[in-house]
């Protein structure tokens, strides 16, 4: 049987923030390599009250389109190296299985405070020569 989808108007204040955080997040991706996760995430979460799930999952949907769009930017530049990619890709495929699967068994505190972590070690990481 076919679900019939209703649409319903989302509020500008809510269209506003959602493409606020996309531009941040394609601004950080073409600049630093990073949006996603270290942007769409943390804004979702504090500028429109998703839950730590709900965001990761929709920035990995994202993800998908920003990541396209800009890996195939800096192929024009000659940025991309295939051969590399493909070699990160593939096991990263059995790492999403796995820590998807983490973080479903996870507290959402506990998601959100060791990501909190993370991001402050690479903080200090970058920050220390």
């Amino acid at each position: 049987l076919a679900r019939r989808v209703v649409s319903r108007p989302v509020p500008r204040d809510r269209l506003l923030k959602l493409a606020l955080i996309g531009t941040a997040a394609g601004a950080f991706s073409g600049l630093f390599g990073v949006g996603g996760g270290t942007v769409i995430v943390p804004l979702l979460i504090f500028l429109l009250a998703y839950g730590e799930r709900e965001a990761t999952g929709t920035s990995l949907a994202a993800i998908v389109v920003i990541a396209l769009l800009a890996s195939l930017a800096q192929g024009l530049y000659g940025n991309v190296d295939p051969g590399g990619a493909l070699l990160i890709a593939v096991p990263a495929v059995a790492g999403v299985v796995l820590g998807t699967g983490l973080q479903q068994r996870l507290p959402e505190r506990a998601v959100s405070l060791l990501f909190a972590v993370l991001l402050l070690v690479i903080a200090i990481e970058l920050a220390i020569p």
